[in-house]
């Protein structure tokens, strides 16, 4: 009779998530791009109710303008920054949040859609997803610009 703590190698669980990758195999390696997951995470991001705008205050602004431009695209990445590694990924997402949102419950909504992305479409651990909110959005704001528009400088 064994006791109930001895085990022998072959008892114990097997890591499946150590060595092995769905990105590595015998017939070659796949390379993820900074860029994919950048775009991923902030597609992912822009997904979640309560998420007014990604970005500080500097990057929105540059995206601003760039929708201004004719036949620009829109930066899906934009807010976002990732660290790749072979087999991990780490992302920091910054965000405007809606007012009344909870922002306790609307980080956990983007890590939980921003993981479930990644993961899903690229086979790399996501090891962290950090959340910076810099401004609340309220529907008065856009009123407010809307209404008075900057006068003419030049006739």
């Amino acid at each position: 009779m064994t006791s109930p703590t001895s085990s022998t190698s072959s008892d114990l669980p097997k890591d499946t998530s150590g060595d092995s990758s769905a990105l590595v195999s015998s017939q070659g390696k796949t390379t993820i791009a900074d860029t994919v997951v950048s775009k991923i995470a902030g597609i992912a991001t822009r997904e979640v109710n309560g998420v007014y705008s990604v970005g500080g205050g500097a990057s929105r602004v540059v995206g601003a303008l760039r929708e201004r431009i004719p036949g620009a695209s829109v930066n899906h990445a934009q807010g976002v920054s990732v660290e790749v590694g072979e087999k991990q990924a780490a992302v920091d997402i910054d965000i405007v949040a809606e007012y009344g949102v909870s922002i306790a419950d609307l980080a956990t909504g983007i890590r939980r859609n921003v993981i479930a992305a990644i993961e899903g479409m690229t086979g790399l651990q996501v090891t962290e997803v950090n959340v910076t909110v810099h401004d609340v959005h309220v529907e008065s704001d856009d009123d407010d610009q809307a209404e008075e528009p900057a006068p003419s400088r030049v006739q």
